[in-house]
């Protein structure tokens, strides 16, 4: 998919914004409010019936006489998108999957726009590459759909049936989630709704999530490929992590290495979910072939129902 059809896409995004904005306010924002952001706003005299751990002792006693704080929920909330922009991304079969990220991130962008929030983004791929503060306004969500895109044109288009050319393994190239997620853990200081979308070919991010779940709200979104579920029988092909550079001829024409491939890739999806159910983590498997906005809303509308 070209900028220009990518931009197509976007370009209707705020008009559709609108349904995705009220599933994710009813279905994250509700709930952290539960405790969080509640901030004193005036005093008053103490009436019977009042909780006594509301009492101002430094006013009662200026006064003589016992007064209580009032206190109001501070709703507004800081929404940042944490998008992996590493080689292993610009692979796919229907798109690649961070033209699907890149759509992702844009539908979450309009609608925290729509519902008044504060929008914010770090990029990363070996590490932290662009981090872009939480505001308001359309200017600061066009220049982070701006960056995504220039970001998929550093890299040459690649797919499964054409891998990248072969060159020396690296393993310093490789996606450095645990990083990026321990950058937001240090940048953020109020509670904030995070959503990580990444296809989650990287290592030790997993302690690293827990921290970050304790102090905010998470939604991995893990981008995956309809061939992540099963190959087509066209003999050997090369294939090469994008990545590291390790290259393998794989017989797709034998039936015991089409089953170990679909195993391997079904036992890292249940692996990746038990992991973020520990930690605290929505999780959303997001394939290349799904449509975007209807599998959102599906998702955010299944968490309210589940509050």
């Amino acid at each position: 998919m070209t900028r220009h059809e990518l931009l197509q896409k976007i370009t209707a995004f705020p008009l559709v914004a609108k349904v995705l904005a009220e599933e994710l306010l009813a279905g994250d924002l509700s709930s952290m409010f539960r405790g969080q952001g509640i901030e004193a706003d005036e005093v008053r005299r103490y009436q019977i019936g009042d909780d006594a751990r509301s009492i101002d002792w430094n006013v009662s006693a200026r006064f003589g006489t016992p007064y209580v704080k009032m206190y109001r929920e501070e709703r507004e909330l800081s929404v940042y998108l944490c998008l992996d922009c590493s080689a292993s991304m610009m692979c796919g079969s229907c798109m690649s999957r961070f033209e699907q990220a890149v759509l992702t991130a844009a539908l979450i962008a309009f609608s925290a726009e729509r519902s008044g929030e504060r929008f914010g983004a770090v990029f990363f791929d070996r590490g932290i590459s662009k981090f872009f503060s939480a505001r308001k306004g359309r200017h600061n969500i066009l220049a982070v759909i701006n960056e995504a895109l220039n970001a998929a044109e550093n890299f040459p288009p690649t797919s499964f049936a054409r891998p990248a050319a072969r060159r020396e393994r690296d393993t310093s190239a490789e996606s450095n989630l645990k990083d990026a997620l321990s950058g937001l853990g240090r940048i953020l200081k109020r509670r904030s709704l995070i959503i990580v979308i990444s296809d989650f070919f990287c290592m030790n991010w997993e302690q690293e999530m827990g921290r970050l779940c304790q102090r905010h709200d998470v939604v991995a979104v893990r981008i995956t490929d309809p061939l992540d579920k099963g190959l087509f029988k066209v003999g050997f092909i090369a294939m090469e992590d994008p990545e590291t550079g390790a290259r393998v001829h794989a017989p797709t024409s034998f039936s015991s290495f089409r089953s170990a491939w679909e195993t391997w890739h079904k036992d890292r999806s249940v692996s990746w979910k038990a992991i973020l159910h520990r930690a605290g983590a929505a999780s959303l498997n997001l394939s290349t072939a799904d449509d975007t906005l209807m599998s959102l809303v599906r998702f955010f509308k299944s968490r309210r129902r589940r509050r």
